[in-house]
């Protein structure tokens, strides 16, 4: 899928987000596909990473980090941090994406906050654990 600007009225510049992985950091990282969330797209997660609070991003195709896309924040409650694509389509996938994030809160934020001492089986079993959306 293309990057395309979908809204009406004048083009605006594209927007990228902000490079996460400018310092080096510890970090464990997934990218979460369909198959894996029900949510068409990617859904990148992490543990702790930049000095912002926990969230994911959502792509509308691969993940990239210079690519455009959704920040939510993680919680019970999720919020749209930023759109960086700003077109029907993340406002399309914005409602899916929140109702992951928060069908999923708990293990996503103890995944944050503890995920880069985890060993492979405990980041596997993890990522095993995370529920999808029904379908």
């Amino acid at each position: 899928m293309g990057l395309m600007n979908l809204h009406a009225g004048p083009t605006r510049p594209l927007r990228t987000p902000p490079d996460d992985f400018a310092q080096d950091t510890l970090i464990e990282m997934a990218n979460l596909d369909e198959q894996d969330t029900h949510v068409p797209g990617t859904i990148f997660i992490s543990t702790a990473l930049g000095s912002h609070g926990p969230r994911v991003k959502w792509y509308p195709d691969r993940a990239g980090r210079a690519l455009p896309c959704l920040v939510v924040s993680i919680g019970a409650e999720p919020q749209l941090r930023d759109d960086f694509l700003q077109n029907a389509v993340s406002r399309t996938a914005l409602p899916r994406v929140i109702a992951w994030v928060r069908l999923n809160h708990g293990a996503l934020l103890d995944f944050w906050q503890e995920g880069a001492s985890w060993n492979r089986r405990e980041v596997a079993a993890f990522l095993d654990a995370l529920k999808p959306l029904p379908k």
